[in-house]
This record gives C-alpha cells, structure tokens and sequence, in this order.
C-alpha cells in the first residue's frame, strides 16, 4: 500500500487553500490577474508519474514537475536517504576549508560523468544559481588571465538561462523581460533562435544552418573578439519552445568560439541527468565538449534543490594558480549542502541501477512518433522534440504559420481541457511543452496522446463557436 492509499483527501479545505495562497504566496512567474481570478490548483501529493490536488483528482504530469521529476514522485529510498543525512548531519559550512562527504563524494561524481577535461564543480541552490556562478566564475578567470575587458557574453533570443538578475539577463525569451523589471543591457547580447520551423519561406537547412554561425561570428567581430568572453546556450531551448538546432549548429557554435577564444558554456539545466537519454546531451548527443556544464533540475529528481556548475581544468588551473593570493568570492550558505548532495547520489545510484539512460533512449522516440500523429489536427503547425522533450505549437493557419493572438492563449486553453482529463502539460502562450519522467511507459505516453488529441479538439470546438476559426 501506498503513501496515497492511506491519504484522506477530505482533510483540505481546496477553496481555503486557495484563497490563503491568492492572499500570501507570491508565485513564480505569477499573473496577477489570472491569480486573482481563478486561483492556483493545489497539488496534495505525487506518486511515480502522478499527481493528485487536494481534492484527490489524479493527473499525469507530463510536465514532470517543472522538467525534474525524472526518477519519479514518492520514493522510499530517497526519503530514506534524505532522512538518513538529517540525522546524521543536517548541515555544515562549505565555506574556506571546511567541507562534508556528500558534497566532495557527488563533486567526484560528477568529474566522472562530465565530459572532457570538465573536472571541477561548484554547487549551488539551482540552476539559477548555476548559472550565476558560471557567470562569475568567468569573469574571475578572464581577470586571472589578465583580460579585464574580456567581460561581454553572447546568448540567444528564447533561450531561457534562470531567474536571477544576471541569469535572466542572459536569458532572451522576450516575454520574461517585461517593462517593469530591469536588466543587465551593456555587456550581454542576443543573437536569433535557430528555429528552422520559423525560418523565411523557401531557405533550405543548409543556407539557414550557415547564416546562423554566420550570425555568432558576425556578433563576435562587432562586439570583438578581445571583449567577448562566453558564449551562453541549452543544447535544447527548454521554456523557449523545445527548439532543437539544427544539425552541425552546435559543433559549429563551438568551433567558432574555439577560433576567438571563447568560452563556452551548455546550459544543461533541463537537457541534463537522462532527458535525452545520456547524463549529459553536450557530447554524447551534439558533438562538442562545452568549457563550463551548468545542472539542476533532475540532478535530484526534484526531490531536493540543488545545482551544479562544472567547469574544466583549463579554467581551474588559471585561477587556482600559487602565488597570488586570490580568493574566490562566491557561494551560498547552502553550497554543497549535504542532504541534497545525499539526494542527487542516491537518484544517481537509482538512475544507474534501473538503467533509465537506455530506458529513455527506447522510450524516447517512441514519444516523439506518437506525439507526431497529432501533426493531422487543423491547428497544430509543429510537433517537435527529441528524447523526453516536446512541444506542440498551435497556429491559426498551417500554411502561414500564423500564430493566434497571444490574448488568446490558446495553450492554456487546450491545458485546461487537458486537465479536466486527468493530464498535465505545460502552456506557453501558442504552445504546450511536455517532459515527462523518465521512468514513463509506453502506456502512459498513449494516454498523453490520446488525452492531448481530445483536448485540442475541444478547443478547436470552443474556437469555432467563438468565432476564432
């Protein structure tokens, strides 16, 4: 029997919880008038690749969490291992000279899976965080080596990089930079997302691929080449849309800042810990060895926050060498923090054991293909993704690609209908994004996609009634 089994959903209050959380807790990303509106859905408890609210209604969230769930929800061994750390030791200082054995035994780790000479990590709170400090550590280590204006990055419309000041500033999906926040502007830069599925009418793969490397190259030698020290991008854009480059843009990307002396760095938030079937895409999958690795999300399942920024040997022994008395100034009270250190080894040690690497790389494509028989639907313009990524956008028109009116929102029209069925995926504006755990089946991924289908049917229902079709 499971936790579940034995929850009694009657004990929540679903509109008291609401309401106390419309009056108290401000959200990520939140809409105010949307919040103040309809409220937010309150999830009561999880289990493998379910989810239940307080009113017990079961979900399968093919969101997995915010892409982390990867080993799924309610694992005995993980609460065993976490509970088992909080006796043993709740918390010691990283900070200086003073370490514990979960953080140096997950840091080891983590050199070992890494690709390349990437033998050296920093940990942090999250992504966000990881982030922030490949950012800094890149500036200290331009500093070290003397290349005090070699300070500028370079990052991508739509890509998405974290929350904080410098990581959002990376960032470029326009609809996380609204008017009323403020931004780092001066030495961060943007070049275009390399989604051919938006490319101009008639451009082939090729002509689209060189015009994008043209277009790194091109920014480089503008800002020049003496004052860009990083280049900044996922493997695959995680809340941009699931936009997978095409085929040579990575290992081109990299051969590019490999000529101007760039670095660069994977941001491999999302695609890391199994998403696309390898502990890391940047190799394995793309091709190319990234001078900094930045991790979060399924390093733990969810199950604990905690990120991980690996660098290489290059960088390490350029700002760790004797004789100068440098001291690096960052960190966070919860670096290497060892209870979610104990959390990432043992989703690790789970991950090896039940062999979910091959299990994606089975499992994935079979997502992808069934995903692609939604292709027929009037309103669906592109199914896209690799391993357990995916998104589905939504246009007014095929033949155009014209997108609906964003007032429209019609990704969260068709997740609406999509809850009402028992599945959670994940609107953005004309899009629903997908990534499912890991240890999803096959029967699982058909009730995505039968649910999904119906959905979009509903919606184009209400569509047509309203007059929007």
């Amino acid at each position: 029997m499971s936790a579940i089994d034995t929850l009694d959903f009657t004990q929540y209050d679903t509109q008291a919880i609401s309401d106390t959380d419309r009056d108290h807790f401000l959200h990520p990303w939140q809409v105010f008038d949307a919040i103040a509106e309809e409220g937010a859905l309150p999830i009561a408890a999880a289990e493998g690749a379910y989810i239940y609210d307080s009113d017990g209604n079961r979900y399968l969230d093919a969101v997995g969490g915010l892409w982390c769930t990867n080993i799924g929800m309610g694992r005995d061994e993980m609460a065993d291992a976490i509970a088992g750390q909080v006796r043993q030791m709740a918390y010691a200082s990283p900070f200086v000279d003073m370490t514990n054995i979960p953080a140096a035994t997950l840091a080891t780790k983590l050199a070992e899976l890494a690709p390349g000479d990437l033998n050296h990590v920093a940990l942090s709170c999250g992504g966000s965080t990881a982030i922030d400090t490949a950012y800094r550590l890149i500036h200290f280590y331009q500093n070290c080596r003397g290349k005090q204006d070699k300070k500028h990055v370079i990052s991508r419309v739509n890509s998405y990089h974290g929350s904080t000041y410098a990581s959002m500033s990376i960032g470029g999906k326009p609809g996380d930079h609204p008017p009323e926040f403020d931004y780092i502007q001066d030495t961060i830069h943007h070049i275009s997302c390399p989604n051919y599925y938006r490319a101009d009418a008639g451009i082939s793969a090729a002509d689209f691929l060189a015009a994008k490397l043209r277009e790194l190259e091109d920014k480089i030698l503008e800002v020049g080449a003496d004052k860009v020290a990083a280049f900044f991008a996922e493997p695959v854009f995680g809340a941009g849309g699931v936009i997978v480059p095409p085929q040579g843009y990575h290992r081109g990307t990299w051969e590019i800042c490999q000529k101007y002396d760039v670095l660069y760095v994977s941001d491999e938030v999302v695609t890391g810990f199994g998403r696309l079937g390898h502990w890391f895409a940047s190799k394995e999958v793309f091709d190319f060895e990234p001078d900094i690795i930045c991790s979060a999300k399924g390093l733990t399942s969810g199950y604990q926050p905690l990120g991980a920024t690996i660098y290489s040997s290059k960088i390490h022994n350029m700002i760790s060498e004797l004789g100068h008395g440098r001291c690096f100034t960052h960190g966070f009270t919860y670096s290497g923090h060892p209870v979610a250190c104990a959390a990432a080894l043992k989703n690790i040690e789970i991950m090896e054991r039940e062999q979910l690497l091959p299990h994606v790389q089975d499992i994935g494509p079979y997502f992808q293909t069934q995903l692609k028989t939604l292709a027929d639907l009037h309103i669906v313009g592109d199914v896209r993704g690799i391993g357990l990524m995916a998104c589905v956008e939504f246009v007014k028109d095929k033949t155009s690609k014209a997108p609906f009116s964003e007032e429209l929102d019609i990704g969260k029209w068709i997740s609406n209908q999509a809850d009402s069925r028992g599945l959670i995926v994940r609107p953005i504006v004309n899009l629903n994004v997908m990534s499912p755990p890991l240890i999803i089946n096959r029967e699982q991924v058909d009730f995505i996609i039968t649910t999904l289908r119906g959905s979009i049917l509903a919606c184009m229902d209400d569509l047509k009634q309203h007059g929007h079709l």
